[in-house]
């Protein structure tokens, strides 16, 4: 590189707004745990959280009455139940704290007490049904044999980590570039910025470069922790991977500086970004799949740019798939961020 494009570089507006705000970022503590210990911490109580070990048995209650001691004798055999005698109120209260799966009253025939939404209820009622049937004398026709998924790619540990890389994507680009740009106006210091020699467009681009300055050491430690420790698969190229955050990153960058274009507080800032990021949160497949939302609202959920971010790291790391196979998302992502980036340009204002 010559020494007069050297200079150049460095004299350019983007290049010294860019190194302010990466000299801003690390003076900021708060900011650094965010977007490098806290996806270590949150790593960690997942592997704490998904250790290998057997499953729980389910906790069941057994109404104290005359038909107890022999109820709790033939649930007591199958090690997937853990029941125990408990009074009629104290039942109510365990159901409805979640201490207990299902509560077995004292009738005759047994009455199973358990709320129906929650997956464990449905397990329990099947167990219990099934052992207090046997100690009333009924045979079993046949014994299934089991085979249980263990295949890396098909746990939900799995399908978890790709969400929460894309969630921590989401927060920390909105959140960082919003908080700066606000503060700074507040401040003062973008009004000083308009007798500068620099445009808005510097000011922004700086902002999205210095994002990406952090982007690579946030993603490798989230993804390393859970390749080597949660054994999570990363089926796809390094590289694909990389591109794929880079441009969810880019996406919420867009949206950050949009957010925080004309926002002139850090309390209606952030009421703004928590509006903006609720439906990805909520809708964009982070903890279980977009598909127990109603058909109606699909076309919607798939056009959020979370929801095009997850779809996309899953695709990578437990998939394989290539950029190509992921153009559609790869493509919504790109979409958001040029139209956010774009619009934020338009409508932007140093005070």
């Amino acid at each position: 590189m010559s020494g007069r494009l050297r200079t150049a570089l460095a004299r350019s507006p983007v290049v010294q707004l860019t190194r302010a705000r990466v000299v801003e970022f690390l003076r900021e503590p708060e900011a650094i745990f965010w977007v490098f210990l806290f996806p270590v911490l949150l790593a960690v109580a997942l592997g704490i959280a998904f250790r290998a070990k057997p499953p729980e048995p389910l906790p069941v209650g057994i109404e104290a009455g005359v038909f107890a001691a022999e109820r709790l004798a033939a649930l007591d055999a199958p090690e997937r139940l853990a029941p125990r005698i408990v009074e009629r109120e104290v039942a109510r209260r365990e159901l409805a704290t979640g201490k207990l799966a299902l509560v077995v009253l004292a009738t005759e025939p047994p009455t199973y007490w358990s709320d129906a939404t929650r997956p464990d209820a449905r397990i329990a009622r099947l167990e219990v049904d099934a052992a207090l049937q046997r100690a009333a004398g009924r045979a079993d026709a046949f014994e299934a044999a089991s085979l249980e998924v263990t295949q890396k790619g098909s746990r939900y540990v799995d399908f978890l980590v790709p969400g929460l890389l894309g969630m921590n994507l989401m927060g920390t680009g909105m959140w960082s570039v919003g908080f700066s740009l606000v503060q700074q106006r507040a401040g003062k210091m973008l009004k000083l910025f308009v007798a500068a020699p620099m445009r808005r467009w510097h000011l922004l681009v700086a902002q999205m470069l210095a994002r990406l300055v952090f982007l690579a050491l946030e993603v490798a430690v989230l993804v390393a922790f859970a390749v080597t420790v949660l054994d999570v698969p990363l089926s796809g190229s390094v590289a694909a991977l990389g591109l794929v955050a880079a441009l969810g990153a880019f996406a919420f960058v867009g949206l950050g500086l949009l957010i925080a274009s004309r926002a002139r507080t850090i309390e209606g800032v952030s009421g703004l970004m928590n509006f903006a990021m609720f439906p990805g949160w909520i809708f964009s497949g982070v903890f279980f799949s977009t598909e127990r939302f109603p058909a109606a609202l699909q076309p919607a959920i798939q056009v959020l740019p979370l929801t095009a971010l997850n779809d996309a790291l899953r695709g990578v790391m437990l998939d394989g798939a290539g950029l190509a196979a992921l153009a559609g998302e790869l493509g919504i992502l790109t979409a958001w961020a040029a139209v956010s980036f774009a619009v934020a340009l338009k409508i932007f204002r140093w005070q």
